[in-house]
């Protein structure tokens, strides 16, 4: 698989040729890429204009621990239908793919007074999901401390130190690690294509994780 180096670890690039999930859509190498200023994650039409998306993958399982992603893009300005993914994943079942998720996102709605979330899944259970409004900021720190039986989310402005939001969860199904990985993605809610037809970049800085 095609790989980057980021962070201190080499990371592997989701590709596909078909529409894949999340969203469902065709995420493309040509999307990612790192230099001085970080991790480079976009949404762009190919060559054969089609719009397509991105996603890394992380080099390991690390389990319980502090998970700290410095964004240097306003999340204010994303389209509706855009999605920034920041989480960990685990492609076996049980504790709901130990999936825990910063995600920024309007889910399609132009209106929604919020535009990001904190999820322990499944999003559908009472306490899994806070909704938060990630404002004008330009550069933000987007945290979550993983737990044995918590979970606690935070972002805050990476220049100030001013928190954004945060959230804890101490639910008796807080996933255990396993086989995650941590991912970052940038993608397209339902594959449907910006709905201002522009393409979307996302720069992450760094990712540091603590045990």
């Amino acid at each position: 698989p095609d790989k980057v180096t980021w962070s201190g670890g080499v990371w592997q690039i989701k590709s596909s040729t078909s529409a894949v999930g999340p969203g469902p859509n065709y995420f493309s190498k040509a999307n990612v890429s790192v230099d001085a200023s970080g991790l480079h994650l976009k949404i762009q039409k190919d060559a054969s204009n089609r719009w397509t998306t991105a996603e890394v993958i992380g080099p390991q399982s690390y389990g319980y621990g502090t998970y700290t992603f410095t964004v240097a893009t306003r999340l204010d300005q994303f389209d509706r239908n855009v999605v920034l993914g920041l989480f960990t994943w685990s492609d076996r079942a049980p504790y709901a793919h130990r999936e825990l998720d910063i995600e920024v996102a309007r889910w399609g709605n132009a209106a929604d007074t919020t535009n990001a979330q904190y999820v322990v899944q499944p999003y559908d259970k009472a306490g899994h999901l806070q909704r938060f409004t990630a404002g004008a900021t330009v550069r933000t720190i987007q945290q979550f401390e993983w737990r044995a039986g918590r979970v606690v989310f935070t972002s805050r402005d990476a220049v100030s130190g001013a928190v954004i939001a945060t959230y804890t969860y101490t639910g008796s199904d807080v996933p255990k690690p396993g086989d995650e990985r941590v991912r970052l993605n940038l993608w397209l809610f339902q594959g449907a294509a910006p709905s201002n037809g522009l393409p979307t970049e996302v720069v992450v800085v760094s990712f540091p994780f603590a045990p």
